[in-house]
């Protein structure tokens, strides 16, 4: 994920559009602005194969990423939730397209669930939960922007979110604490990430 092949592959504003299911997928999902661009850039040791933007809810197709050379797994950066400024029409149909990815992609061995760290769960992360707790999707819930509350604040939201996160069936019992802009954590989400993509 380091030293090899990392590509953008496309964008698939429908399931339709998507590569053919041959190797395993790791999809992020996330509320609008919560950091996923940066975080996928900080995995991939890649500055700019995500772009990051300034309005929320630019991201509004699946966007597909492959990595090794041949492809041994595949990124899916998902359209964010929660605040993005799009006409109801545009999210409802932006929604549908997750929650069917989510429910019917049969090589989707992990999600990624990105929460801002300064703000913790929000009713959209726990509809999120729930629609992959229905799913029976195995995700990783990551606390992003580590670096931007104070320590003590931090390890009280972590304890805050690994309670609430044994509540439900398909999270991960680990929180991944992590700052894009500082590095902290990411290596030990990338060994977990491609021990994911990669253990059978």
């Amino acid at each position: 994920m380091v030293s090899g092949r990392v590509e953008f592959l496309l964008s698939a504003p429908q399931l339709k559009f998507l590569p053919e299911p041959t190797v395993p997928e790791i999809a992020l999902a996330g509320r609008s602005n919560v950091g996923k661009s940066s975080l996928l850039n900080a995995l991939t040791m890649r500055r700019g194969i995500a772009r990051a933007s300034v309005t929320p809810g630019r991201t509004q197709e699946l966007n597909i990423f492959e990595v090794g050379a041949p492809t041994q797994f595949r990124l899916v950066d998902m359209p964010g939730y929660g605040f993005a400024k799009a006409p109801k029409s545009v999210v409802e149909k932006w929604q549908g397209l997750v929650r069917t990815y989510l429910r019917g992609r049969p090589v989707l061995a992990r999600t990624l669930v990105l929460v801002d760290s300064r703000h913790g769960l929000k009713d959209s992360d726990r509809a999120m939960m729930k629609m992959l707790d229905e799913a029976a999707v195995g995700y990783r819930i990551v606390l992003t922007k580590s670096d931007k509350i104070k320590a003590s604040a931090l390890q009280a939201m972590h304890e805050k979110v690994a309670a609430e996160a044994k509540k439900h069936p398909a999270a991960y019992p680990e929180i991944h604490l992590t700052s894009a802009e500082k590095g902290q954590g990411i290596a030990a989400l990338r060994a977990a990430v491609v021990a994911d993509a990669l253990t059978p």
